[in-house]
């Protein structure tokens, strides 16, 4: 299965559990201050899946005020995106004069970089806790504002395909793999960026260059799902998004590759990643090639020896020495 840490409260004394609440938390998220009517007899459940650099945490506690100030984060910033699926209980969350309040099947976004404070109801509160590295979103920083608060219901679109996922993985995690974490990590983050892109795509009343930038958002997310597709290149992506391949070059003008050299470097890493894994020792070179968009071997053993200075079958067997 996967690994995953649990924490239960009755195996704490109740004369720490609020404390070492308030310490876990400050660890899976960030430090926060926490306030509670229940702080002398505290209950609480956690468990904290590893996904690689993604984590998931299923919850149920009592209620609280968690309140992450602008000294905390100038003490620590682990600058992570957070999402919080709430199954039941009721909560409101104060960013500056911003508030926004949430029911069950509710998705609630916060940023570790921002000041808030939220209240949560109901005994207990369950919720499905997500904490995703910014730097592994294609969020420009000056649009976290836009997608932190924003309300998103589970019940439907987006995000009722992120809520399903998210409940059907931490119902059972017994059918994983320990090296299915990191795998899981990249589903999940997908469908998160996802999320986002939809929340931006707020109509023509937007900016121009906030409209720019959100059908940026759109086509890094359709490049990540169709990379396997040997005929992925910037006419058909262009084509998909009803542009012309000279605008989506200019998209990409401001990004620190052009749209085909990401795409290489995309399928390049997974190729990577697939060779390294111990599950496919047995696959032939060739065979993960072609699965990420390199049918001519030739093709991809030049392009890897470029990228990483060696070539796939050097570098698998480097990796995988210690896995025997």
């Amino acid at each position: 299965m996967l690994h995953e840490t649990v924490f239960r409260s009755e195996d704490v004394p109740a004369a720490d559990r609020f404390d070492y609440w308030v310490e876990l938390l400050g660890r899976t998220h960030a430090p926060m201050e926490l306030r509670s009517d229940c702080a002398d007899d505290f209950r609480a459940s956690q468990r904290v899946l590893d996904l690689g650099a993604v984590t998931v945490w299923p919850a149920t506690f009592q209620p609280l005020t968690f309140r992450r100030t602008p000294k905390l984060i100038r003490r620590s910033d682990p600058e992570t995106c957070h999402l919080s699926l709430l199954v039941s209980g009721a909560g409101a969350s104060v960013w500056g004069h911003r508030e926004t309040e949430y029911k069950p099947y509710d998705l609630h976004i916060n940023s570790s970089s921002m000041a808030y404070e939220i209240h949560s109801t109901g005994d207990p509160v369950t919720m499905v806790g997500v904490e995703i590295p910014m730097a592994l979103l294609p969020l420009p920083r000056d649009m976290a504002g836009r997608v932190v608060g924003a309300s998103v219901s589970a019940r439907e679109g987006m995000g009722g395909l992120l809520a399903r996922f998210l409940t059907q993985l931490t119902a059972d995690t017994a059918p994983y793999l320990p090296s299915d974490g990191p795998r899981l990590g990249t589903v999940v983050t997908d469908l998160v960026a996802g999320l986002f892109s939809h929340i931006l795509e707020a109509g023509d009343f937007l900016p121009p260059e906030t409209q720019r930038r959100t059908l940026t958002l759109r086509i890094k997310a359709f490049i990540r799902e169709h990379l396997h597709d040997p005929h992925l290149t910037p006419t058909t992506i262009a084509a998909a998004h009803h542009i012309s391949t000279s605008y989506l070059h200019r998209l990409f003008r401001d990004e620190d590759t052009t749209v085909a050299a990401r795409i290489r470097r995309l399928r390049l890493e997974a190729a990577r990643r697939d060779l390294t894994d111990p599950a496919f020792r047995a696959t032939p070179v060739h065979t993960i090639a072609a699965r990420w968009g390199f049918p001519r071997a030739t093709d991809f053993s030049r392009a890897y020896r470029t990228a990483y200075g060696t070539t796939p079958t050097d570098h698998r067997r480097q990796a995988l020495h210690g896995h025997r």
